[in-house]
């Protein structure tokens, strides 16, 4: 791979994980309501989630839910209706002493799966695969340089949104601070959701 394919991956990469989307929102409303410990499922499932993701875009399944509508939108009202759930729980809670973490909680597999119904996940893949992996000469060595770094991504991401999370706890436990920004983390998650039905 060239340097500067090498270059434009870092950029993409930098640009997708690090601008919020319902990965990086949960992530921090899971570390400000239950702390960075509790969110640490979900930051190492994201990854995993993503890896899985690639792989099967460059075994061809991406391009299956590109090219029928049915899948397509199965993913999409899947995904939609998850974040939507996701939202409601995160959107009632007050207080740190009286927030339900088992409301908030948001598993490894959950976080994997959460991967595969979003439907901008889908067609980011692809669009890496097809960019960097797909018809280069040495696909399985661009693979195994691409996958890595979206990895290492999707963790650091997600691991900077947590510490963030985790840092503002003591300060959203004042007043009705954890309220507004839960609301604002659920507004975030709608979003999300309602721009996925529009891809």
């Amino acid at each position: 791979m060239l340097w500067t394919e090498f270059t434009a991956l870092l950029l993409l990469a930098t640009a997708m994980s690090f601008t919020p989307g319902p990965n990086t929102a949960l992530a921090t409303a899971m570390a400000a309501n239950a702390g960075l410990r509790r969110s640490l499922r979900f930051v190492l499932a994201v990854p995993v989630g993503w890896c899985l993701l690639l792989l099967l875009c460059a075994a061809g399944v991406g391009a299956l839910v590109a090219q029928i509508p049915v899948l397509r939108w199965v993913i999409q009202i899947l995904g939609c209706g998850y974040l939507l759930w996701l939202a409601w729980r995160l959107a009632g809670s007050r207080q740190l002493v009286s927030a339900r973490t088992d409301l908030l909680y948001v598993g490894f597999g959950q976080g994997v799966l959460l991967q595969f119904v979003n439907i901008k996940a889908w067609f980011l893949a692809l669009s890496i695969i097809a960019g960097w992996v797909v018809g280069q000469p040495n696909v399985l060595l661009r693979l195994g340089i691409v996958v890595p770094v979206m990895v290492v991504f999707a963790f650091g991401s997600n691991m900077a949104y947590a510490c963030i999370g985790a840092v503002l706890r003591d300060w959203l436990a004042q007043g009705v601070r954890l309220l507004w920004f839960n609301r604002c983390m659920a507004a975030l998650l709608v979003v999300t959701a309602l721009w996925m039905l529009k891809v």
